[in-house]
């Protein structure tokens, strides 16, 4: 399931009003690139019959069959990227997971130097 976080349904309301699209849905789109990543996409459009339509934290939100399996799980949130900066990122499912328990490979800890080893 696709989900907002409070922060992006706030943001998403907010933008609507400003551009005067509260009649409108936010449309969420995703599609696979040659690299395998994920390019992720939205906007207010109109829903259309075979879009999967959700109303998540008072957004009404539509997504086309054909990103729906790209866009299970994933999170939408409203960030400060730097300070100042405040941006939608798209959190894929895998990011959102607890790491395995276990030692932690890598990563410094008690004093270590992280550069590269040479």
């Amino acid at each position: 399931m696709f989900t907002l976080t409070t922060a992006a349904a706030e943001q998403i309301r907010r933008a609507a009003a400003a551009a005067n699209a509260t009649d409108l849905a936010l449309r969420v789109a995703a599609r696979l690139d040659d690299d395998g990543s994920i390019a992720y996409g939205m906007g207010f459009d109109d829903v259309v019959d075979s879009d999967a339509a959700l109303e998540i934290e008072g957004v009404a939100v539509v997504i086309a069959p054909s990103s729906l399996e790209l866009l299970e799980g994933t999170a939408l949130d409203f960030v400060e990227y730097a300070p100042g900066d405040f941006r939608f990122i798209f959190i894929p499912p895998a990011a959102a997971e607890p790491a395995p328990p276990g030692p932690a490979k890598g990563g410094c800890g008690g004093g270590c130097s992280c550069g590269p080893r040479g």
